[in-house]
């Protein structure tokens, strides 16, 4: 997991949409990289829609705000025309990104336990630097701390 300070790991990712995404082509804009476990479920839809609510917000204080799962181009295209999401969603489907930042974990629910992605949030500065982290996000309020971070960058 990369640590507040260092250069985030670069990637290029396809989101919704058929397009790439490179996180370095992205500079000098900063970058909110936000791990989530999977489209369509009650805290992964709550914080897309919450990202999309302060979409004008982040944009205004220079920042692309970028959700990351494992699912499909396709099934992040079904989730994004569900909700009217208003963010870039990128399928890693292999799960490098993931691994790489230190996302793909051991959980456990009712005594099981599996692998998934922790949801947590990057805050890429414009050169490409990690800015801040959270791990193991609790929905309500992040996507407002997020921003207040974006802003004092």
């Amino acid at each position: 997991m990369p640590d507040v300070g260092e250069i985030a790991p670069d990637f290029t990712l396809p989101r919704d949409g058929g397009d790439m995404v490179t996180l370095s082509a992205l500079q000098p804009k900063a970058v909110v990289l936000y791990f989530y476990p999977r489209d369509d479920t009650s805290g992964c839809t709550k914080e897309a829609l919450g990202f999309t609510e302060h979409a004008d917000a982040f944009a205004a204080a220079g920042a692309v705000v970028l959700g990351v799962s494992k699912d499909s181009v396709a099934k992040h295209e079904k989730f994004v025309a569900k909700y009217d999401l208003g963010v870039a969603l990128l399928s890693d489907e292999e799960g490098d990104v993931c691994e790489r930042y230190g996302v793909w974990t051991e959980k456990k629910m009712y005594g099981k336990s599996f692998m998934g992605i922790e949801r947590a949030t990057f805050l890429i500065d414009g050169a490409g630097r990690v800015a801040r982290v959270w791990r193991k996000v609790k929905v309500p309020g992040h996507v407002e701390e997020v921003l207040d971070a974006v802003r004092a960058l």
